[in-house]
């Protein structure tokens, strides 16, 4: 039996006109390792999301999906949650607790499985990983590569027939990714579970693997053995193969009729062969002369071997540092120089202090010893490249970089179209950041950095996710940011990467440098921190580190595809990018490259005409607030005295989640739809409690206005009426709250309708407009005469005049309080409540 299953599956997500997927057709069979991979932005991780539909994005799919027979779409969620393991790219997003036994005992707590059945599971996953020794650690005591280990055993834990893992490695060092895959591949040898894995370090997943799939654009282009798909890429000259294990590119060039090798060990017998077929000399290595920032340097050595007459532009001398006053020394008398023009890079283990030093070359943080000298200006591209993006569209982050420098608009947009075409985000433009792919979001960020021109470039793991087509890029743009004199210091784990491109390497260990050298002898000398391609050939060619090293000292020929194609080069401002003349725009940078993607962040103005009509839902919402809200505080006052408060209170809310509960009557709500109403409800609670010093200047009008635009009347109402009802925790609850309640669920309720309508627009100047209005008359009409009700046991009309000429201020107050904050916030919360609806699918199904 199958595990999954797709027939004709394609994918599109909202506002977009490219599909992610293109008519799959896939089977995945029961007890299988199957590796994935592709470019960048492919659509690997939206195809294994489709295959757990708590984990779907939302988008329209066509196609079927079935899993062990049976339509994905119609298995509950409790056995999608034990059945389908997943575990996801970056090891913080999916801890949840904050102990190590705590963790692996959630999922079957969350399942209902009993004391003893935990224990029991629990103990033999801790077992089976050989997690005993930190079993009762806090989380946040855990290395990258333990942490990851753990969500894998979390997962393990309930038992499931299929493993899904999207890109796990990515944020390891080599050693503890190696760890990883290794228990990935127990998991499938030992426990028969079927594997899916995509992944961009393809050196040690290959030889794991029983298939290869390659996704390109949508489409699966490849599909079998890892041989057969190395060959297969090799023969059309495809970008992916860039990325192969190291002994299926050396053989790839290398001429011979021998079989081809996949595994270090069968690259080692091959190379044997090889060696005596054509008479070739071990003693004496391949010399690979790369040129630029790999080229190798045979003489020197030690720091800035490649620059020795440069002068140093980072200098940390006897540095130490620590988070804490009490706590641990996270940097120990770290000694590094790196001279001008210089590529060095820092690897090491996860936790090793990598990052943090970086932290103190950009001044992010400071020593308490030591000192740290940094000769000109800088530009940092952190781990997460999504700390950098501010701008609902990739093109606004890019030209927010250009704000603040005076220059002329061409000269901006002769700027922009060059950093787009060299980072290749032609077609991204229109894109939200946080939309792309985690290699389009690395190429964005750095996209972003570049456009600083810095004289030193500081850089944070910057080709996680990058695959390998566009690493060739990268490593051209590097080198040309050298030829100008830019320092790069960079940090990272990809070990082939370095080996190839870097001119110095420092292996960072417990707080410092413990060794640093030029990467022919810094890698030729390592066991573990080294290339796949040292390994393979150290026994005949020592000094080779990387696959090009091997394929030159077997008399063969460099791929063609080793420098990208074009001009690559950052040109100089009076040179042309393109070569042509081409009119160009800020709005038009995607010329010449197909039409860029756009973005799901648009704001809605006002309803479309074809959508004003008012559902049965709405209609049965307007019943309640209008007459069964009213008749049940009209019982209060009169039959309870007043005095019952809070059962009144409790009415109005069942009241009203009536109505609200039907906007889900035909379909099932996942928890992130009600979530952001709770939110919602939070953020103005929240905003009232931070106001408590100035009466009636309070955002929660505004608040309530918003949420009705962004999800209609119902919402409206059940965001103003819980949030007067939460905040009168903290306020004092009274006989006031139910009018409270009444007073800002019937603005929000209101506000809702007029929208809905099309009487209403979504714009800034409307909203506050029209909340001045409702804050004076509605709130004010409504909260003035129920003060004379709630303390008077016979009103009169005078009573009546008098606490209104005695509420104008407030009122007033209150009104230019709610103006205030909906001119400030409006426009800013509609586009991200816009752009959440449409990625999460939250728009309200219409009910006829």
């Amino acid at each position: 039996m199958n595990t999954f299953q797709l027939n004709e599956v394609s994918f599109s997500y909202p506002k977009q006109e490219k599909p992610a997927l293109k008519n799959l057709n896939l089977e995945i069979r029961r007890g299988e390792f199957v590796t994935l991979c592709g470019p960048s932005g492919c659509g690997k991780t939206t195809l294994l999301r489709q295959l757990k539909t708590s984990l779907a994005p939302h988008g329209d799919l066509q196609g079927e999906i079935l899993f062990e027979g049976t339509p994905l779409s119609e298995i509950d969620q409790r056995t999608q949650a034990s059945k389908i393991g997943f575990v996801l790219q970056s090891p913080e997003n999916q801890i949840v607790t904050d102990k190590v036994w705590h963790e692996l005992a959630f999922g079957l707590e969350s399942l209902g499985f009993d004391t003893p059945a935990i224990r029991l599971r629990v103990a033999e996953m801790a077992s089976f990983f050989g997690i005993q020794n930190w079993f009762y650690k806090k989380v946040t005591e855990l290395s990258g590569g333990q942490k990851q280990l753990l969500n894998l055993a979390s997962v393990m834990v309930m038992q499931p027939s299929v493993l899904i893992l999207d890109e796990p490695t990515s944020q390891l060092d080599p050693i503890a990714a190696s760890d990883f895959l290794a228990a990935v591949s127990k998991i499938n040898r030992e426990l028969g579970v079927t594997v899916l894995l995509t992944e961009h370090r393809l050196e040690e997943a290959f030889p794991m693997s029983d298939r290869v799939l390659v996704l390109d654009k949508g489409l699966l282009i490849c599909d079998g053995t890892p041989k057969e798909v190395g060959i297969s890429l090799s023969k059309r000259g495809h970008g992916m193969f860039r990325g192969m294990p190291a002994p299926m590119r050396i053989f790839a060039g290398v001429p011979n009729t021998l079989e081809c090798p996949v595994t270090v060990r069968e690259g080692r017998s091959w190379l044997d062969r090889v060696a005596e077929e054509s008479g070739l000399r071990p003693h004496e290595p391949a010399v690979h002369e790369s040129g630029g920032a790999g080229k190798r340097n045979t003489e020197g050595k030690g720091a800035g071997a490649g620059n020795a007459g440069e002068a140093p532009v980072i200098e940390l001398k006897e540095v130490w540092f620590k988070y804490e006053k009490n706590g641990p020394d996270v940097i120990k008398g770290l000694n590094l120089t790196v001279r001008r023009g210089e590529f060095a890079v820092l690897l090491g283990g996860n936790g090793t202090g990598k990052t943090t030093a970086l932290s103190l070359v950009s001044g992010i943080n400071a020593p308490y010893r030591g000192q740290v000298k940094v000769t000109g200006s800088w530009a940092a591209l952190p781990q997460n490249p999504q700390s950098l993006f501010v701008k609902k569209t990739v093109e606004a982050d890019l030209l927010e970089m250009l704000k603040e420098r005076k220059l002329s608009k061409e000269e901006k947009e002769k700027k922009l179209r060059k950093v787009v075409k060299l980072c290749r985000l032609q077609e991204l433009l229109g894109m939200h950041p946080y939309d792309l792919s985690c290699g389009e979001q690395q190429r964005a960020a750095l996209s972003k950095v570049l456009l600083l021109e810095p004289e030193i470039l500081l850089l944070d793991e910057p080709t996680k996710g990058l695959d390998s087509e566009f690493k060739l890029v990268f490593a051209s743009i590097l080198r040309s940011l050298q030829k100008r004199g830019v320092t790069v210091l960079m940090v990272s784990h990809d070990v082939e990467f370095c080996a190839e491109h870097a001119q110095r390497c420092a292996m960072f260990f417990d707080g410092s440098v413990v060794t640093e050298d030029v990467p022919y002898r810094f890698f030729s000398g390592n066991s573990f921190y080294t290339t796949a391609a040292n390994r393979m050939a150290r026994h005949l060619f020592p000094e080779a580190v990387t696959a090009d090293d091997v394929t030159l000292a077997c008399g063969g020929v460099l791929a063609g595809d080793r420098e990208p194609d074009g001009n690559w080069d950052l040109p100089d401002d009076g040179d042309s990018l393109t070569g042509g003349d081409e009119d160009f725009s800020a709005n038009a940078l995607s010329a010449g490259s197909g039409r860029p993607r756009k973005s799901a962040g648009i704001r809605v103005e006002q309803t479309e005409v074809k959508d004003r009509k008012l559902s049965k839902r709405t209609r049965t919402a307007a019943f309640m607030i209008l007459a069964a809200i009213p008749f049940t505080i009209f019982i209060g006052i009169y039959y309870f005295g007043d005095r019952r408060y809070y059962f009144i209170s409790m009415l109005i809310l069942l009241e009203i989640l009536l109505p609200f509960a039907m906007v889900f009557e035909s379909r099932k709500p996942q928890a992130r739809e009600l979530i952001v109403i709770a939110v919602l409800c939070g953020i103005a609670v929240a905003g009232r409690a931070a106001f408590f010093w100035a009466p009636q200047f309070k955002p929660v009008t505004a608040i309530v206005m918003i949420s009705a635009v962004a999800f209609g009347g119902e919402a409206g109402f059940l965001v103003g009426a819980m949030t007067a009802l939460v905040s009168n925790m903290f306020f004092g609850q009274g006989p006031w709250t139910p009018w409270q309640m009444f007073a800002f669920g019937t603005i929000g309720f209101l506000t809702g309708i007029l929208f809905k309508k099309g009487l209403l627009r979504s714009n800034k100047y409307a909203l506050a407009i029209f909340g001045g209005l409702t804050a004076f008359f509605i709130y004010g009409g409504i909260m003035n005469p129920a003060a004379v009700l709630m303390f008077q046991g016979r009103p009169t009309k005078e009573m009546f005049y008098l606490t209104y000429l005695q509420g104008i201020p407030f009122d007033l107050i209150h009104a230019a309080a709610t103006v205030f904050f909906l001119l400030l916030a409006a426009e800013p919360m509609l586009e991200k409540l816009e752009r959440i609806k449409i990625k999460y699918g939250l728009a309200v199904k219409k009910n006829p």
